[in-house]
């Protein structure tokens, strides 16, 4: 099983690796204070009013691919101790940046099936708050 989400930004593949990349960049689109200690191992981590949700890099290429042990809701438990792996896939193609979310590690159960479903909802809205963030320039969190 696998989940597969892919958005062409309209932006340079330069500043949408910076979007991903550094905790600025994350904080311009995804939520204030966001987290990102680019290494292995480092935090890739939102922080929102009443929950996180990220995880840890276990690789990354420079403006081309990140990968993140990825960290569940804690309303999947099961899900949550034993991580699934999002791959974030940058290209260049001249009039914008595809970047495609690959996420794997799924099992079988009936908690797995409800964070699959979770997660994919919630990894559109991921990808087309990115490409808003793009289209409408980043998010003034003061207004919010």
């Amino acid at each position: 099983k696998m989940l597969r989400i892919e958005v062409t930004i309209p932006a340079s593949r330069a500043e949408v690796w910076k979007a991903f990349s550094t905790s600025e960049g994350l904080s311009t689109w995804l939520a204030p204070n966001s987290v990102v200690e680019l290494r292995p191992g480092g935090e890739w981590m939102v922080h929102f009013h009443d929950s996180s949700a990220g995880g840890k890099i276990v690789s990354f290429v420079p403006q081309r691919e990140m990968v993140i042990s990825a960290l569940a809701p804690e309303k999947f438990p099961t899900m949550r101790a034993q991580r699934t792996t999002a791959k974030f896939e940058l290209e260049d193609r001249g009039t914008g940046t595809p970047v495609r979310l690959t996420q794997t590690g799924w099992k079988d159960g009936e908690e797995w099936d409800r964070a699959y479903e979770y997660r994919t909802a919630g990894n559109a809205e991921l990808m087309a708050t990115l490409h808003r963030r793009f289209v409408n320039g980043p998010i003034d969190w003061s207004k919010h």
